[in-house]
Formats: C-alpha cells, sequence, structure tokens
C-alpha cells in the first residue's frame, strides 16, 4: 500500500467493540489541516456543531446549520485516511420525529461520507435512534450538558448531581437499548460517570465527565489554547497557540512597517539566475 493510500478506517461495531479496552481517542476537526493532524491519533475525528462558536463567532451552536455542517465535514473528510468520522446533527434537522431525523442523517451521511451521525438526547429520543439504527444510520448518542438545550437547562450547569442522577442513568440505558453505539456524557459528576461506564454495554465518552469512561473527547480549539473566549473546568489546555499566533502577528506587523519585511531573500530578481539570453 501506498503511503497516500487510504488506510481502513474502523466502523461504527469497531468502536463498539472497544468498549472496557484501551480508552478511546477523540477530537472535534472543522477544517481539513486539523483532520490531518489529528488523523494519526484519534479513533474517531467529530465534526462538532461547535464549530459555529470556535470558527463563526456564534454565542452557541443553536444558530449552526445543516449547510455549515456538510461544508464542514466534508472538509474533515478530505483529512482523514484512517480516523472513523462522526457528524454532529445541528439543531432543529431532527427533534421533529424521526422521519426529519432520518433524511437529514441520510442527507450528512451521503455528501460526508461519515460513518455515523451524533445527536443529543436522551430517553425523549430513543424512538429517533432506534428509527435510525434500523434504517442504517449508526447513531453516537449524547447526554448530560447537551448545548443545544441551554435554554432549557439554565445554562452550562453539570447534569445529573443529587437525584437528577436516576434519570440521566436512565437516558443512558434508553439510547444503548435504542441502538447507539456509544454516548458522549458531558458536564457529569465523575460518580456518576463511572457508574454509567460500568451500566451500559457502549462505549461512554467522556468530556467533564471521568477518567474512568471509555474515552474522551475535547474541542480542540479549546485544548490547543486557539479559543479562548471561555476556559471550562474540565479543559486542559496542551498549548497556547492563540498566545504564539498573536505574537506572530504583532511581529509581521512591526517588520512590515519598519519595512524589514519583505527582505532580499523574499522579492525576486528582474532575471532568474539560470535564465538564458
Amino acid at each position: 500500500m501506498s503511503a497516500t493510500a487510504k488506510k481502513s478506517a474502523p466502523l461504527p461495531d469497531d468502536i463498539r467493540a472497544m468498549k472496557g479496552g484501551t480508552p478511546l481517542v477523540s477530537l472535534p476537526a472543522y477544517p481539513t489541516p486539523k483532520a490531518q493532524m489529528m488523523d494519526d491519533h484519534c479513533d474517531f475525528v467529530l465534526v462538532g456543531d461547535s464549530v459555529g462558536m470556535v470558527l463563526h463567532g456564534l454565542p452557541s451552536t443553536l444558530g449552526v446549520t445543516m449547510d455549515m455542517m456538510l461544508m464542514h465535514g466534508q472538509a474533515v473528510a478530505r483529512g482523514l485516511r484512517q480516523a472513523m468520522l462522526v457528524v454532529d446533527m445541528p439543531f432543529g434537522s431532527y427533534e421533529q420525529g424521526p422521519a426529519q431525523a432520518f433524511e437529514n442523517a441520510a442527507r450528512i451521511m451521503a455528501e460526508t461520507g461519515a460513518a455515523a451521525v451524533k445527536l443529543e438526547g436522551g430517553q425523549h429520543m430513543a424512538d429517533t435512534i432506534a428509527f435510525l439504527t434500523a434504517r442504517g444510520v449508526p447513531v453516537m448518542a449524547h447526554i448530560g450538558l447537551t448545548p443545544q438545550s441551554i435554554n432549557t437547562l439554565g445554562g452550562y450547569k453539570v447534569q445529573g448531581r443529587g437525584d437528577a442522577g436516576a434519570a440521566l442513568m436512565a437516558d443512558a440505558q434508553a439510547v444503548s437499548d435504542a441502538g447507539a453505539f456509544a454516548v458522549v456524557l458531558e458536564k457529569v459528576p465523575a460518580t456518576l460517570a463511572d457508574e454509567i461506564t460500568a451500566a451500559v454495554p457502549i462505549p461512554t465518552i467522556g468530556i467533564g465527565a471521568s477518567a474512568g469512561c471509555d474515552g474522551q473527547i475535547l474541542v480542540v480549539d479549546d485544548m490547543l489554547g486557539l479559543f479562548t473566549a471561555f476556559k471550562a473546568k474540565f479543559v486542559k489546555r496542551y498549548a497556547m497557540l492563540g498566545d504564539d499566533g498573536t505574537a506572530a502577528i504583532a511581529a509581521y506587523a512591526d517588520d512590515v512597517r519598519a519595512r524589514r519585511f519583505p527582505g532580499p531573500e523574499h522579492v525576486f530578481a528582474d532575471a532568474a539566475p539560470d535564465a538564458k539570453p
């Protein structure tokens, strides 16, 4: 196989089979270059609706459209050779009912090449998940803090504390029973996340949950220090590329104003050195 040949990416059943094994690694990607950077290191790459906040400057994920998800899904697909591609279903594209969800999920898979879609919601989305999976659409579920529901949840609050833990456990059981191949647990108390991980037969993917989850995901621009509008407790900065980029832009501006750039090595002579008369 040549170095540029596309390797076989895992399928949703392969991800499901990794339950209880080596932790799954995932990051969201939006443009092609970041997908290329993470392809060798991630089991699956998510095109998250966080793109609305990270790249488009939206105040939440609610304004993200199908067209945006399709465009970024296609861009990320071009950068992957071996990681599985999962694409978020945006707000308003599946809540109306199973038929609407299937129409939009089928379009996402057909136009991006994604192996699966991700949608938010627990018990109330079980029928939709079952409808999709019965028709060939693998589904990754997402429970706990569901960003598309922040207006009803009262903001970006921890979910599942106290008596609410039983409902969240029921959500996890419901999406698993409905056929989801994995479930994201966002902003869930660590003990509850461990209990859910032990209780359900599908992998749990933590984001602000527990190291005991079957895998982890972080917004890549958060962990690289590129998106700093706010920092959640569960985000670990592995770099501060935003600061590096700001410093580089400032140095470029100084060089231009001082006429240090472009230098002699950056401009072209009247004739190439090997030009013939």
